[in-house]
């Protein structure tokens, strides 16, 4: 059979949507909002291919459709086991579903004490504690596909260290002791992902604390909270400040930043935001009696411009993960309010696990 022939008698692959051109219909189907993906795919063979291809993935980015979706990891009551991953499946159509964490292959290795960021559509997962000993090892979850990878070694271990994402670049701070010239040298770090390579950000000795104990990013500065004080990088001017008293003073917890504003809860288990401009912390208004007193902490983080929640509840023998969506704006006396979207209890667990880290990821 000669070569023509054999072509013409291949069955042609079916259009996406019938009697529309296969790049307009991806135009189409990339429209769609996620949470109608799952019922989408159920539609043909050639959708469910296509919703899980990289074209698709790029084409919601090109046309500024991407939604924000919630992962969260969570260690077991087994503290020497693997971390439990998840990202947060959302239901707005349907109120008799509730929305509802969604498991997703844990990480290869286990580590305790990493520290976490994200970039496009990737969570880097970098060092930690392994057999008590810092890692050099990155690893990076793609989350178009729920698939890990291997990401480039550290030139130093570390864990607790501060991590934060600046024009694509992603900046590692502290997290090793600086008592060797290698440790003291690349006590910072900043990789570039385009060429793969880490390169040592220069430091002055006084700012070289061991742990840090959280970090964000506002403006192009990376923030990191150590056990004592706090340090600023601002890495287009290349210069350390302090973070000041009143900042060090009131960052509890695992916090985050929304619209400038930095969110975390307060020794009596409120939600305040601290204003970075002007230097001054703020009670977020409006919420009343909706959510608990956070005296055991809460994770928080920003998802397409919300204020997400998530904490854990006891009960008997299982651990109850909830988490609320938070509108937050300020009014026109400068006050921060803040308005419940949802709250729903998303997952149970074994009595011992807790929230290590919640991340929102462009998809």
């Amino acid at each position: 059979m000669s070569s023509s022939s054999a072509t013409d008698s291949e069955p042609a692959s079916p259009s996406l949507i019938p009697s529309l051109p296969d790049d307009v219909a991806l135009n189409c189907l990339a429209r769609v909002p996620r949470s109608q993906h799952v019922s989408l795919s159920l539609v043909s063979k050639s959708i469910r291919s296509v919703l899980s291809s990289p074209l698709f993935f790029n084409t919601r980015s090109l046309l500024h459709c991407t939604q924000h979706v919630l992962y969260l990891t969570l260690r077991s009551h087994d503290s020497s086991g693997p971390l439990q991953w998840f990202s947060l499946h959302q239901n707005t159509h349907n109120s008799s579903r509730r929305n509802i964490l969604v498991p997703i292959p844990p990480m290869p290795s286990t580590s305790v004490g990493s520290a976490y960021t994200v970039l496009g559509h990737d969570i880097y997962v970098i060092g930690g504690s392994v057999h008590d000993v810092p890692s050099q090892h990155v690893w990076i979850l793609d989350c178009r596909f729920n698939k890990w990878r291997p990401g480039p070694n550290m030139r130093v271990g570390r864990e607790f260290a501060a991590a934060g994402v600046v024009d694509g670049k992603i900046y590692v701070i502290g997290g090793c002791v600086a008592d060797t010239w290698a440790r003291s040298t690349n006590w910072a770090e900043v990789l570039d992902p385009v060429t793969g390579r880490w390169d040592t950000v220069p430091s002055p000795v006084e700012v070289r604390e061991k742990w840090m104990h959280a970090s964000t990013v506002v403006d192009g500065k990376v923030y990191a909270m150590a056990d004592r004080g706090g340090v600023v990088y601002d890495t287009r001017n290349k210069v350390w400040e302090s973070a000041g008293n009143e900042l060090d003073l009131g960052w509890r917890g695992r916090a985050c930043v929304v619209d400038g504003v930095l969110y975390c809860y307060d020794y009596v288990g409120n939600i305040k935001g601290f204003d970075v401009k002007k230097g001054v912390w703020k009670e977020l208004r409006g919420l009343g009696k909706c959510l608990p007193k956070f005296l055991c902490g809460a994770t928080m983080a920003d998802v397409g411009g919300k204020l997400f929640v998530a904490w854990e509840e006891g009960s008997g023998k299982e651990i109850h993960i909830w988490c609320a969506e938070i509108e937050v704006k300020k009014n026109e006396a400068d006050e921060l309010w803040g308005k419940i979207v949802w709250l729903d209890e998303v997952l149970s667990a074994k009595k011992g696990a807790s929230i290590v880290h919640c991340s929102a990821v462009p998809l």
